[in-house]
């Protein structure tokens, strides 16, 4: 039997001791074994990265990047994509966690339908993992008219075949940079296909408050128009049904 794809787990990490051994160690128990694990820290002040050398002590698969400036999640995300040697990627952020089927599910998913996109259902948890809330089903597949209307993909469910789609990095913003790299993924002519089961866990912390909220949802606004170059007609056309759909999941 041949030996199962790569996967390359694309992980930045900033002042995130409290959560990045519970989701390293979700990673780690991953039925599907042939992974490695790219964390990339961004100058944390905490002792995140005395956290993740010690995991990487028992774990070769875990690979340490330390950054010398602050530069924010986009830029972090890009520096592990630079150094992953995977022919699929995944992404799993320092405070979420995954079910441990997840990558052996999803790669089987993508394979079996030449899938390079796929993304998958996931339920928000409280931030000490006590609560769970309402779970957030997603479509068969989504294009970019739909994902303009309804930002449904979650970071942390993303799998893209890399040789199919070929290289990419995140476009460096502050916040909705997933949101605008698959939108450029889409723009190549690839879809999304949902895998419509629950294979992971978005954490609600705490630092998830009212003004970056706020924030978030500017740039939406950016990437339709800055990113994107979307009139200011077709961007609010969107941006209406992406309010209402915001609202929706949380509802």
């Amino acid at each position: 039997m041949s030996k199962k794809p790569l996967v390359s787990i694309i992980t930045p990490s900033y002042n995130s001791q409290r959560f990045i051994e519970a989701c390293v160690e979700s990673a780690k128990a991953q039925s599907y074994k042939n992974w490695e694990m790219i964390i990339v820290d961004d100058c944390s002040t905490d002792k995140s990265v005395e956290t993740v050398e010690r995991l990487m002590l028992s774990d070769s698969r875990i690979k340490l990047v330390l950054l010398s400036q602050n530069v924010g999640a986009a830029n972090a995300r890009n520096r592990a994509l630079e150094k992953a040697q995977g022919e699929y990627i995944a992404f799993l952020d320092s405070d979420d966690l995954w079910e441990e089927k997840k990558l052996e599910k999803q790669i089987a998913f993508m394979q079996k339908h030449k899938y390079a996109f796929t993304f998958t259902a996931y339920v928000p948890i409280s931030e000490d993992t006590t609560r769970t809330y309402a779970v957030v089903n997603v479509p068969n597949e989504i294009d970019y008219a739909g994902y303009c209307k309804n930002t449904i993909i979650g970071c942390l469910t993303v799998i893209i075949d890399r040789e199919q789609t070929g290289d990419f990095r995140m476009p460096v913003i502050k916040s909705s940079q997933d949101m605008a790299l698959w939108l450029l993924l889409m723009k190549r002519g690839f879809k999304a296909y949902g895998f419509n089961e629950v294979l992971a866990k978005y954490r609600l912390v705490a630092t998830s408050n009212t003004s970056k909220k706020i924030d978030a949802v500017k740039d939406v606004w950016r990437v339709y128009r800055e990113i994107e170059g979307l009139s200011l007609l077709k961007s609010g056309w969107y941006f209406v049904h992406y309010i209402f759909n915001a609202i929706k999941k949380r509802v």
